[in-house]
């Protein structure tokens, strides 16, 4: 059984931890062992936060080097190009739509690049870019793109959703549980 490396990447307050942490209860009742390492940046400015999820029959480590990840999970367009060279060839992109600006571009010293996932899928990318925001907002919070994005990965991978209903039971507060339960339903529906 090889191991599979997924590097999960937003900006601070998206829950990249949250989404790690789904996977992490998951994988293991799977029979898989499972190792996480979560890199904080400036998460509590709005900066770059990236956790790394390996999971395979057996993991020593938690740390996926450059060109090792069979799939990246970004939360934000900028933060999926940020990453990219860690995605081994043949890896998959999976990518909000979502765009928030970094500090450059909030005090004008730059600009927002222009129609990033049409140049990664330029670029020979394997990407799956979609709106996951508005489904996250349908399911009653923008905070809830990170479980939104894990369903589109469940199914993308054929990971089993109860599992995750099961995970969302024991790792969510109570009164955000359905709210999460119905993001990664519509995220799991993206085809």
């Amino acid at each position: 059984m090889k191991t599979t490396n997924i590097m999960i990447v937003g900006v601070g307050g998206q829950g990249t931890l949250l989404a790690s942490r789904l996977l992490g209860h998951i994988l293991p009742g799977m029979g898989y062992d499972v190792k996480i390492s979560e890199v904080h940046g400036m998460s509590q400015r709005g900066g770059s936060v990236v956790t790394f999820v390996r999971y395979g029959e057996k993991v020593s480590s938690p740390i996926i080097e450059k060109g090792e990840a069979d799939y990246i999970i970004a939360f934000e367009q900028l933060e999926a190009t940020r990453w990219l060279s860690y995605l081994k060839k043949g890896g998959k992109l999976i990518t909000s739509s979502q765009k928030i600006d970094p500090m450059p571009v909030i005090t004008g010293a730059c600009a927002y690049p222009e129609a990033l996932p049409e140049k990664i899928k330029d670029a020979g990318i394997d990407i799956l870019c979609t709106d996951v925001l508005s489904l996250a907002e349908q399911a009653g919070s923008s905070k809830a793109v990170n479980v939104v994005l894990l369903g589109v990965f469940a199914k993308m991978t054929g990971l089993d959703p109860v599992l995750f209903n099961e995970a969302i039971d024991v790792l969510v507060k109570e009164k955000f549980r359905s709210l999460n339960k119905t993001a990664f339903e519509l995220g799991y529906s993206v085809k």
